[in-house]
């Protein structure tokens, strides 16, 4: 168990205007659960947000990490946890959605045993391919080319249930080719392979490979937002490549253990998009490639709902066993 707490830098901002007005979060130390290693991309959202909470409240925020079984270790944890705001969780897609339609007999239910406050952030995946022993360039030379490599082609991930796995799953499926996945013990060791040509074809969340993209290492085909992003205007989205409707986001959420109070989930939700928001915290994520969304309870709920719904159907589709 990993367990830090963020001292307090500099002078307490304003309380968010709930809290202030009713004085009942926090009134003691909070604990933000990230059930993923340090250095993981919610480990690293988790703690530019409660680092900033903690400044804005005036009360100590630690961050903890529970890593182990795609985050099921630290969301029950938290679902054990009492529900007064003193335990939340910080947690990528996989927890929030792709472990229900992955696995039958998850021991946890993030729709029914947890508090849904906000979706955080969300990054479209990237397309890339070893420039080494990829010739293609578009995705209708990618495609050519890997039906003429036919049982030669191969795809890492950062791990079974991963949003690079089904997203990579989904390709498969849409353009009728195969390759074979090589799954790894987080997105590193993943792009190390790529680019070493141990494996030829992968998505990769957009902050991650920009600096392998930048230097040559790697070549972006195509990436799985609705429009271009603008840190690389010149890769084609997947509809403007010939892919439709092949929109694909990697998200985080925030939330905490069932029956927390509608008050004390309104003083949380405002107090987490304020900092996600903040000058301290917004200009980063987008330089590490991330849109902030910050929205409802309620829209968070519903978009998780619908993504839980949409993974099952690429699991079924492609017959996906978890590991």
């Amino acid at each position: 168990m990993k367990r830090r707490t963020i001292l307090v830098t500099s002078a307490a901002l304003a309380l968010p205007s709930v809290a202030r007005a009713q004085g009942a979060w926090p009134t003691r130390p909070v604990t933000l659960v990230v059930p993923f290693a340090p250095g993981s991309s919610s480990d690293i959202v988790g703690r530019a947000m409660a680092q900033q909470m903690q400044v804005a409240l005036g009360r100590p925020f630690a961050v903890e990490n529970r890593p182990g079984a795609t985050g099921e270790i630290g969301a029950r944890q938290v679902i054990r946890s009492a529900p007064d705001g003193t335990t939340l969780m910080h947690a990528p897609i996989s927890t929030w959605a792709i472990n229900v339609a992955l696995r039958p007999n998850l021991a946890y239910d993030p729709v029914r045993e947890l508090t849904r406050i906000t979706q955080t952030v969300r990054t479209p995946n990237v397309l890339v391919v070893n420039p080494r022993t990829v010739q293609a360039t578009t995705l209708p030379e990618l495609v050519d080319w890997m039906k003429r490599n036919a049982g030669r082609v191969s795809y890492p991930s950062s791990g079974v249930g991963s949003s690079d796995h089904l997203t990579g799953e989904m390709f498969k499926l849409a353009t009728q080719t195969d390759m074979a996945h090589v799954p790894y013990s987080g997105g590193g060791p993943a792009m190390t392979s790529i680019v070493a040509g141990d494996t030829q074809v992968s998505f990769q969340n957009l902050g991650a490979v920009i600096p392998l993209i930048q230097d040559g290492r790697l070549r972006p085909i195509l990436i799985t937002s609705e429009q271009r992003s603008p840190v690389l205007p010149n890769v084609p989205t997947a509809g403007e490549a010939g892919l439709r409707d092949f929109v694909v986001y990697s998200w985080q959420g925030f939330g905490g253990p069932p029956n927390m109070a509608a008050l004390l989930v309104q003083q949380v939700w405002e107090a987490a998009t304020a900092a996600l928001k903040s000058q301290a915290v917004a200009p980063r994520l987008t330089e590490l490639g991330f849109d902030v969304v910050a929205n409802t309870p309620a829209e968070f709920a519903a978009f998780q709902e619908a993504e839980i719904a949409r993974w099952r159907r690429v699991v079924q589709a492609g017959d996906i066993k978890a590991e």
